[in-house]
């Protein structure tokens, strides 16, 4: 008998600890529905017409910040395994090398070696002043695209603030052909105002936030390439003093 219990309140514990995880996957999916619902029924409230424009600004600035970080990325190489292959080949008197290493490198900082290496022969002035040069064009091939970004923070938060205005004027018609100011009137407007201007800064916010990440991951390949300049116009002067 008492075996029998047992086994009983083990079932039912069981069936309780079962029922328990399944209300609670059924409340999570009711949840992520009606959080989808309700993102879907902000869009079309604050009229889908800004919101799409909204949407399109997003699209568009993420495109563009994920090309950034890819090219930004690729570009991030540590210059010291290159710069010491360069010192080494330059040391044995193989300049061909030295290019050859700099060419099949990749990345900004490798460019702008071999266009140096190029020029080694025409003394030491004129080879750093093609590093400047050169690292001027590679600073620009960074910094390309990133404008757009900033147009589409500033876009966003302007795109919602004219759907609030458009909300505004939408609120005043409907008084003027009500003749009436009451809440329920006047709620409409007020709820595409106030939305529109709410997704403008929403978009605005992550934008910017991938915006300083790429901006932080500008300066750090800035400052690498000054660095692997200095060592590399270092290792020229070495190499014009033994030759």
């Amino acid at each position: 008998m008492k075996k029998f219990f047992t086994k009983a309140f083990l079932v039912m514990s069981t069936l309780g600890f079962s029922t328990a995880i399944f209300a609670q996957e059924a409340a999570t999916t009711e949840a992520g529905q009606s959080l989808h619902q309700a993102l879907k029924t902000k869009f079309i409230e604050g009229s889908a017409d800004f919101m799409s424009l909204v949407a399109i600004a997003l699209i568009l600035g993420l495109a563009f910040v994920l090309e950034r970080i890819i090219y930004l990325n690729l570009a991030d190489v540590n210059p010291s395994k290159m710069l010491k292959g360069i010192e080494k080949a330059l040391e044995k008197g193989d300049v061909e090398s030295a290019k050859n290493i700099a060419r099949d490198t990749r990345g900004p900082i490798a460019s702008i070696a071999y266009q140096g290496l190029l020029r080694l022969d025409q003394g030491i002035d004129i080879v750093e002043k093609s590093i400047v040069s050169y690292g001027g064009v590679q600073g620009g091939l960074l910094e390309k695209n990133l404008s757009w970004i900033t147009l589409f923070i500033a876009m966003a938060p302007s795109l919602g603030f004219l759907g609030t205005v458009i909300g505004m004027i939408m609120a005043f018609d409907k008084i003027e052909r009500v003749g009436d100011i009451s809440p329920t009137v006047v709620a409409g407007g007020m709820k595409v105002a106030l939305i529109t201007t709410v997704g403008g800064l929403i978009v605005a916010l992550i934008l910017q936030v991938f915006y300083n990440y790429l901006l932080s991951k500008l300066e750090s390949i800035l400052n690498k390439m000054e660095d692997a300049s200095i060592s590399l116009l270092d290792i020229i002067i070495k190499y014009n003093v033994k030759h």
